[in-house]
């Protein structure tokens, strides 16, 4: 039985593999995890679809795979009893050397010299698969002779050339790498100045990287405007404080700012569908579903953007549950590659950490994105019949970040002022 990579999501076509969790020969139950892969949007793991023996890993570690593309082989038909152990191994191990030569005949035919010995000097046998890589990646014979094999009657293995042309690799990249830091001058200014400060350099981890790219490929991409409003939140601020304890104690979810966010923002998209849009060449894609990411900020200190599908369509408890489900989830690493997928719309809540406004960068391929400032106690001015009073209210700072190309000033300002209209007036119709 084969194992797919299966598919990850929407817009997601292939991803790396990790970490194999299992070995060739090890028995599996169903659902139990076989690899961890990593996508461009989140981690996850690859579950086995049945039980049985994993008799073939065919994608190795570090490899890149297309989603539908066969990683592993699974016997599921064999059913071991106790004391077989070495049964086991020997059929596992049969059956695997089976596959390797089958896959193998069509790269012999085509990248391998009819001339090319099937024994190294010593009369170590050597597979077509395994000629065909030595032909391929330039290994010669007295190199396979000395690479210690770990088949059946010491045949050397997919595996062990394979490792055998990492360590060669690695050697390479380290000369290289050394000769490089060792002769140029930037380098050499580099580390001078760094051994003279004690400034300390870090390298970016993938998901940083990721993150990285993903902001340049932004800015590259939309021309960003970003337009600000104040809203006085004075009355959510109180109503939100009046409710929170029964919330708590009736849904069992805390009832914090973020799901208000959303619910406000769901509901001034759907009054204004071309800010819920994105572009696709000379195409305006205006999106059925109102489904809207919140930016999350990671223990390791990176971000991650989980995504609440159709928003508008859930009451504030279901808002509050989602929220509250996906932050847990994200912060530990567990949520599904379509759950990071799919967004329309993206709100990151500056306020978290106190700051009083920012200009974000658009989620692509998204055309707006809101950022929601901290809540401060301020002096306002207020209209009374009596004439204008100064009174403490409860003020934040909504800024939006919107793509030039297909939204203009007027359309992001109406939007940005539906949405202060909103919070102002905030009231839960389904609690």
């Amino acid at each position: 039985m084969n194992i797919v990579l299966p598919a990850m999501g929407e817009g997601v076509i292939e991803a790396t593999i990790n970490k194999w969790l299992v070995a060739e020969g090890a028995t599996v139950k169903e659902d139990d995890p076989l690899v961890e892969v990593a996508t461009d949007k989140v981690d996850s793991e690859v579950p086995a679809p049945a039980a049985g023996i994993i008799v073939s890993i065919m994608a190795a570690e570090g490899t890149v795979v297309r989603i539908g593309e066969i990683i592993a082989i699974i016997e599921n038909n064999y059913d071991p009893q106790p004391g077989e152990e070495q049964k086991i191994t020997k059929e596992v191990e049969r059956i695997r050397e089976t596959i390797e030569e089958t896959r193998s005949e069509k790269n012999e035919l085509e990248n391998i010299s009819h001339d090319l010995k099937s024994r190294t000097p010593s009369g170590k046998f050597l597979s077509p698969l395994v000629r065909s890589i030595a032909a391929n990646e330039g290994i010669t014979y007295s190199e396979l002779d000395n690479i210690a094999g770990t088949g059946m009657d010491g045949r050397i293995t997919k595996d062990d050339i394979s490792g055998f042309i990492s360590l060669k690799q690695k050697a390479k990249e380290e000369n290289e790498a050394a000769y490089i830091k060792n002769t140029s001058p930037i380098n050499e200014a580099i580390k001078r100045e760094s051994s003279e400060n004690g400034d300390e350099i870090i390298k970016m981890d993938r998901v940083r990287k990721l993150i990285a790219e993903h902001m340049v490929m932004s800015k590259r991409t939309s021309p960003h405007v970003t337009s600000f409003i104040d809203a006085d939140v004075t009355r959510l601020v109180r109503w939100r404080n009046s409710v929170k304890d029964k919330f708590l104690a009736d849904e069992g979810q805390k009832l914090t700012l973020t799901p208000i966010f959303i619910d406000v923002a769901a509901r001034a998209l759907h009054e204004f569908p071309m800010i819920n849009i994105s572009v696709d060449g000379n195409n305006i894609i205006r999106k059925k579903n109102i489904n809207i990411g919140m930016a999350t900020a990671l223990p390791d200190g990176n971000l991650i953007v989980p995504v609440i599908r159709n928003a508008n369509e859930k009451s504030l408890t279901g808002l509050a549950r989602s929220v509250n489900d996906l932050a847990e989830r994200a912060r530990n690493n567990k949520l599904k590659p379509d759950e990071i997928t799919g967004g329309t719309f993206t709100i990151t809540n500056f306020g978290s950490y106190n700051n009083l406004a920012g200009t974000p960068i658009i989620n692509q391929p998204q055309a707006a994105i809101l950022g929601t400032g901290a809540v401060r106690k301020m002096p306002a001015v207020i209209e009374t019949p009596d004439g204008d009073v100064i009174a403490i209210r409860n003020i934040m700072i909504l800024s939006l970040s919107y793509d030039h190309r297909v939204i203009d000033g007027a359309l992001a300002g109406k939007f940005l002022n539906k949405v202060k209209d909103i919070l102002e007036n905030y009231a839960a119709d389904d609690i």
